[in-house]
């Protein structure tokens, strides 16, 4: 019999930690590959608690239980967690670790699954179990997969080629410059465990994750050039067989381990932040010296190179054009009542879908009205949908996975006569993502000291958003793509110290968020490139915008906009309607033409 609650599920957990003679474990959101979304199979944390969202983690004691979220899950994980079964801790107060420091006892024995934690949380996690001795213990089998008994296999999709029209570099000679970075630094091998990193490595693609055109792999690149794989061999088509070629060889996923553990004495590269602690285990027990480095391909993959820069700009114009017909439907007909946020969120898959040639949408659409949209992060499904009203803002952040490229956009529309706040705090956000759109800025310049330039209308009325405001962008791979980041370069910020370069895209998105009542976001991809100023007397860059699609004249306040300001939203409209508007017709067209009017 199926266990139903998750009452019953958390006291299956217990059981079965006591019968492996451990007090406690650890359950994460989390992969093989630390990947931000993640499998079916692997969504251990929902099916334990039933929080949906796409982080956080639980600690399980013998006789108390908390579950970890950030400021963005506030609301989502006390509507979906049991507060009988399980305290709420925000990781800014309370790390998992440190809770673990805080509520575990002398003779503890907490377990863990190395297969989805970093060798540093381990590090930390043993030194917090020890002060109050306790003992971390690394399970053989995850117990939840053992109490699961309807746990979703892994996928058997079959792999795909992506082709050098897309991709733009052989894979060959990928390889062999990251293997000529691995020679120059003195070792022999580098585990590539992140699952882009792997497909962009052997331009492979695949439809293990929702949202992410990726295969559950791993690699081991050695410093000749020559690969492993690490792949379910009955995924592998005669096609993408011939495309590896010869210089790589297939083993099978669950074969890494053994791999590993047979390269005693070699120098081999584990990039600490997207590498499981099985793997640094592993190559510890086999003899092997591990060094600590960067995934040899993160930077050259940020990096898009032409014909990736070109393909990126083909995908957003025929997703420009997709998303203009959904927002004159919405603008038309959400004000008549009817429309709801899932039927919204339907229709415009259903526009992106019409091109002929969408691969799949880039994450779960936010489809959010009235107080969701103060949710950054809100994901709608059937308990939670609301239909959109007259007098709210309804905010839609969305894209699409093509073969050319992975888009992702939002908007914000009016549905019916806005109020002056809500004009108000769109146009300081509009000015905050002009601010950050017109920047030019000298090589060496990194997300972090940008930031400013998005928050400061905002920051002068004494508001703020609290996300970042912007991520790097994959070419049709991962939406949220390191190493690059916009966001305040206070606190343990990944990648806002990252120096930005010419072919990175990154989004640009400032918000602002009043809860309860309604949230504002606008965001448009932006591709980083050479600027060309008369009389520089250094290298700067600047920064190519590659979305196309109308704002909201109705939310705009011209007065509080400066004439420059105004004549970039000016400027943005006309290129919307010279890019887009030669893929609509009839009435889009026509609506398309009246939102791009001159403001001035």
């Amino acid at each position: 019999m199926l266990m139903q609650t998750h009452e019953a599920r958390l006291s299956a957990l217990r059981e079965e930690l006591k019968r492996r003679s451990l007090t406690g474990f650890v359950v994460p959101i989390c992969d093989e590959h630390m990947s931000e979304y993640v499998g079916e199979y692997a969504q251990r944390l929902e099916w334990l608690t039933g929080f949906g969202g796409s982080a956080g983690s639980a600690v399980v004691l013998a006789s108390k239980a908390a579950i970890f979220t950030d400021g963005r899950y506030t609301v989502q994980v006390r509507d979906q967690v049991d507060g009988k079964l399980y305290d709420y801790v925000g990781v800014l107060a309370t790390t998992p670790t440190a809770w673990i420091a805080e509520n575990a006892g002398e003779g503890d024995r907490i377990g863990y699954d190395a297969w989805l934690h970093t060798d540093d949380w381990v590090m930390s996690a043993e030194k917090a179990a020890r002060s109050v001795g306790a003992e971390m213990v690394a399970v053989e089998g995850n117990p939840i997969d053992a109490i699961w008994s309807d746990q979703p296999e892994r996928s058997d999709a079959p792999l795909a080629t992506h082709e050098t029209a897309h991709a733009g570099q052989s894979s060959d000679d990928k390889r062999q410059e990251m293997a000529a970075e691995l020679k120059a630094k003195g070792v022999d091998a580098a585990v590539i465990a992140a699952l882009d990193s792997v497909a962009w490595t052997f331009n492979i693609r695949g439809q293990d994750v929702s949202n992410t055109p990726v295969p559950l792999s791993f690699a081991l690149l050695h410093s000749d050039g020559t690969a492993e794989l690490f792949v379910a061999p009955e995924k592998l088509t005669p096609d993408v067989q011939t495309h590896l070629g010869n210089q790589v060889t297939v083993r099978r996923y669950d074969e890494l381990t053994e791999q590993l553990s047979a390269l005693s004495g070699k120098k081999v590269a584990v990039d600490p932040e997207r590498s499981v602690a099985a793997i640094a285990q592993a190559l510890k027990a086999g003899g092997a010296e591990i060094v600590a480095m960067r995934d040899p391909s993160i930077l050259p993959k940020a990096i898009k190179n032409p014909v990736e820069q070109k393909g990126t700009r083909d995908a957003h114009i025929r997703d420009g054009a997709a998303l203009t017909r959904f927002l004159r439907w919405v603008s038309e007909e959400c004000p008549k009542g009817g429309q709801d946020e899932l039927s919204a969120a339907a229709k415009l898959k259903g526009f992106r879908e019409e091109t002929g040639i969408l691969q799949d949408l880039s994450f779960r659409t936010i489809s959010a009205t009235g107080p969701h949209g103060a949710l950054p992060h809100y994901s709608v499904d059937e308990d939670s949908n609301i239909p959109i009203e007259s007098g709210q803002l309804y905010l839609v952040d969305s894209g699409g996975q093509y073969l050319d490229g992975t888009t992702d956009v939002t908007r914000v529309i009016a549905i019916g006569e806005p109020t002056d706040e809500m004009r108000r705090r769109y146009t300081q956000v509009l000015k905050g993502h002009i601010g950050l759109a017109k920047a030019r800025f000298p090589e060496g310049t990194s997300g972090g000291q940008l930031d400013v330039l998005a928050r400061a209308p905002l920051w002068a009325d004494g508001v703020d958003y609290a996300h970042g405001t912007g991520h790097g962008v994959g070419s049709y791979l991962a939406v949220h793509e390191g190493p690059q980041r916009i966001a305040k370069a206070a606190g343990p910020q990944p990648g806002t110290d990252e120096p930005l370069k010419a072919g990175m895209i990154l989004s640009n998105e400032p918000g602002y968020y009043k809860a309860g009542e309604f949230g504002i976001r606008i965001e448009n991809l932006v591709l980083v490139q050479k600027a060309d100023i008369d009389g520089a007397e250094a290298d700067f860059l600047e920064f190519e915008n590659l979305t196309w699609a109308p704002l909201e004249p109705r939310l705009i306040d011209t007065t509080l906009l400066s004439g420059d300001e105004i004549a970039w939203v000016d400027s943005y409209h006309a290129q919307v309607a010279e890019i887009v508007g030669p893929l609509l017709e009839g009435e889009d067209l026509a609506w398309l033409n009246r939102k791009c009017v001159p403001l001035g």
